[in-house]
């Protein structure tokens, strides 16, 4: 027979294990909002301050309050949504393009001497080459339409990809192959089993860093050759001297990229939960 006090004295033990959990959730909840929720308020102070002490135009560096009213006006006129909605869909075709491509090559360039001794060299020398110096040869191989844009959104993520890709599947640790030679697994089952899980956190590494390449080619392929998009309208901006729709437009690209961002690295960490980055 079970004593009625053993059983409260197991529960409230229980209890008291439980409930100090509660507030250090909480805390850590509050602190990752209250961090970055800090810094803005600082940060929009020192803007608000300097805005209001007239140190720079407003014509150069302009005030909140014009850029939240540049914000308001993009809206009103459809444009915020629409350069939006054409902007992410160019940034994720060219991303999945030179990912699917980095991805691929660099399996093949880590794995194999014959491609890796062939066309390292060559991958090695493109990679110092910025997406913007692309962009004229771009439109002279695919014209002033959406091919120029994919083609140098790609090309920036491709590189960084097969680079990460490379050297994760090039260092694999010897005592990972050699367990399992010694167990008896055939290449192809070592190859997806090891080899892929070994390198699968500079895989995603290099995926997080083409997201936020991603974003920075676009700009630069929509900044010539483009009527639509967020890189254009930075551009009509600048023709117009318009700095409030420039600072509301770079804000918006900062606010995206940390949100895709945010969100590749809570996929990769729940695929890659081995390794925890």
């Amino acid at each position: 027979m079970v004593d009625i006090r053993e059983t409260s004295a197991a529960g409230g033990a229980s209890s008291r294990r439980v409930v100090p959990r509660l507030p250090a959730l909480v805390a850590g909840v509050m602190g990752s909002v209250a961090s970055p929720l800090i810094s803005f308020v600082i940060v929009l102070a020192i803007w608000s301050l300097v805005s209001a002490l007239k140190v720079v135009p407003d014509a150069i560096f302009p005030s909140p309050w014009s850029v939240a009213s540049a914000f308001a006006e993009m809206m009103e006129n459809g444009v915020f949504f629409s350069d939006l909605g054409i902007s992410v869909s160019r940034a994720a075709t060219g991303f999945v393009i030179g990912a699917s491509l980095g991805v691929a090559m660099g399996v093949l360039t880590g794995r194999v001497a014959v491609i890796r001794t062939v066309l390292n060299p060559f991958m090695t020398l493109l990679r110092p080459i910025p997406a913007i110096a692309l962009v004229p040869v771009a439109i002279v191989w695919f014209g002033i339409g959406e091919g120029s844009k994919y083609f140098v959104i790609s090309y920036t993520v491709f590189l960084t990809v097969w680079f990460n890709t490379h050297h994760g599947m090039e260092y694999i640790p010897d005592i990972y192959l050699r367990a399992s030679q010694s167990l008896g697994a055939s290449r192809l089952r070592e190859f997806f089993q090891v080899v892929i899980p070994a390198a699968a956190p500079h895989i995603f590494a290099g995926i997080r860093l083409g997201v936020a390449l991603a974003f920075l080619s676009l700009v630069a392929a929509e900044l010539s050759g483009a009527s639509s998009g967020i890189g254009y309208r930075l551009q009509e901006s600048r023709q117009y001297i318009r700095t409030d729709r420039m600072f509301a437009l770079l804000i918006e690209l900062g606010v995206l990229g940390a949100i895709v961002d945010t969100i590749v690295h809570r996929i990769g960490k729940r695929i890659v939960h081995w390794q925890q980055s």
